[in-house]
């Protein structure tokens, strides 16, 4: 081997940086590689961690919270995607992982968002992030999400932070290094082969690769033309690089909404998204787990986001599909939204409003959203906009069955609400009407966000791959808490989770 180290971590996202801190923490050697820069998905998030039962920041903010109210929630969204025990250890130690992640520097705060969104402005950290009211029936909802503090999307703090304190507790980052194959010896995983760049390429790859990362989210065509030229200084100055692993290897490199193809071979009806995430989500951490030996489960698990709010007042409206009947509850997280949206009529869908409605949602915009929400919102109630003073009207311009519209008009605002709205969002609307197009087809300054949540299949007490010794995979290169669905920090929550559990028990791996 080139280089050796007791635990290598692929990939140095949040769960990779998780994963490493544990690692160093418990005494051991530690190497990350990374192909880029490090940051991957994380960086470029919204830096909000979902966590409940009690944080610092709750108490502090007056909200009640309970770990048994998180657990009951999160079952109706986590399913069996983890054991119920997983999903219990994860909520009992929801508040302390919160704490050990400010004891990294990461930081938050208890201000308070009053009205819902997607994603709270610079005013407020502390919001309810998922459809905690919406399933009140099931737990008492509660303000869960926790937005790491800094302007703007904050994932870059978070991401910063961690990556911070994984390099004063001496773990050593390899930047620039692609992991290419695992090494393995008598069926154990002891190394990893990489493709490793020096000198002028290095520095090459770097800039483009930077540059790169925000087209690949706000127009990916520059950003994958970006990336290609960086996989062809890859493939043509990268040089053979061996990392021996005497404990062990962690796969944290995210998921595959990158990989077009493998999208389609497995979640088909998702597409015409927005791939959220980097270039590095090409599925390459999964695939290096299949051919050491390991399995993949709910690779067929997609979450597509739809969000109508903010501004809060849209939630007001009726979410109807081509048959002009209602999707379901409006006030549902946008991933759920989109879900539905997607699996129950074919990816399009409008949102039924009145001027009274439209008006008070105008209004709202300069108050309740950031730049990205803004030019997002300008785009839905503009190029999105369909206007009729009746709704057979209404339902022709949009190819939208009227008589079935007219029916789901006529209904709309019976007590209790069909879907379970909460009362106050519920009123009749009145002519004239708009739909406003939310369908899941990528339309420029609304596209539909989409990231994959299966992955490896391992241990739940360890992040062992199932069946591969010495082989880990923590956050979106394996099945945990957000592999069924997601709401706004559970993704990163469970970086954080199953980073710092895979971490803690590679370091106590025997060796090799």
């Amino acid at each position: 081997m080139n280089v050796a180290a007791d635990v290598v971590v692929v990939g140095f996202g949040a769960a990779g940086a998780c994963a490493a801190i544990e690692a160093a923490a418990a005494g051991s050697s530690v190497i990350v590689l990374d192909r880029f820069g490090g940051g991957g998905a994380t960086a470029l998030s919204g830096g909000v961690v979902y966590a409940g039962g009690g944080t610092r920041q709750q108490v502090d903010a007056g909200v009640p919270d309970s770990s048994e109210a998180m657990y009951d929630y999160l079952a109706t969204e986590v399913g069996d995607a983890v054991s119920a025990e997983t999903l219990r250890r994860f909520c009992q130690d929801s508040a302390k992982t919160l704490a050990w992640l400010e004891d990294q520097g990461v930081p938050f705060d208890a201000s308070l968002c009053p009205f819902k969104t997607s994603y709270p402005t610079d005013d407020y950290y502390l919001y309810e992030s998922g459809s905690e009211t919406a399933r009140r029936d099931v737990a008492p909802p509660a303000a869960r999400g926790h937005r790491t503090k800094g302007k703007g999307t904050s994932g870059s703090v978070f991401f910063a932070r961690l990556a911070e304190s994984a390099r004063r507790n001496g773990v050593r980052v390899l930047t620039q290094t692609a992991a290419k194959e695992l090494i393995t010896r008598d069926g154990r995983v002891v190394g990893v082969r990489c493709g490793a760049l020096t000198g002028v390429p290095r520095a090459v790859h770097g800039l483009l690769t930077r540059i790169a990362a925000k087209p690949w989210l706000y127009y990916p065509p520059l950003g994958r033309g970006l990336h290609r030229l960086a996989a062809l200084v890859e493939r043509r100055f990268g040089r053979e690089l061996l990392v021996g692993a005497h404990r062990g290897v962690v796969i944290s490199a995210g998921g595959f909404i990158a990989d077009r193809a493998m999208l389609r071979a497995n979640a088909p009806a998702f597409h015409g998204g927005l791939a959220l995430g980097t270039a590095g989500d090409d599925g390459a951490g999964i695939k290096l787990g299949v051919a050491a030996g390991g399995r993949t489960a709910r690779l067929d698990r997609v979450s597509a986001w739809r969000f109508i709010a903010p501004p809060s007042a849209l939630q007001r409206g009726v979410l109807v599909g081509g048959d002009g009947r209602r999707v379901c509850d409006e006030s549902l997280y946008g991933a759920a939204l989109g879900e539905a949206i997607v699996l129950r009529h074919q990816g399009k869908a409008w949102l039924l409003v009145d001027d009274a409605l439209l008006s008070e949602a105008r209004a709202q915009v300069p108050s309740q959203t950031l730049w990205f929400q803004r030019l997002q919102t300008k785009a839905l109630l503009s190029r999105g906009l369909i206007t009729a003073p009746s709704l057979p009207e209404l339902a022709a311009k949009a190819g939208i069955d009227a008589p079935a519209l007219q029916e789901t008009v006529k209904i709309y605002g019976a007590v209790p609400d069909a879907f379970g709205k909460l009362p106050e969002l519920v009123r009749p609307l009145v002519a004239p009407y708009s739909l406003i197009d939310v369908s899941v087809r990528r339309r420029l300054g609304f596209p539909c966000p989409m990231l994959t949540l299966g992955g490896l299949v391992v241990d739940e007490d360890t992040g062992r791959v199932a069946g591969v010794a010495g082989l880990y995979a923590a956050g979106r290169s394996a099945v945990g808490v957000c592999s069924e669905s997601y709401v706004s920090g559970l993704a990163l929550a469970d970086c954080v989770f199953s980073g710092r559990r895979a971490g803690q028990h590679v370091a106590k791996e025997a060796g090799c």
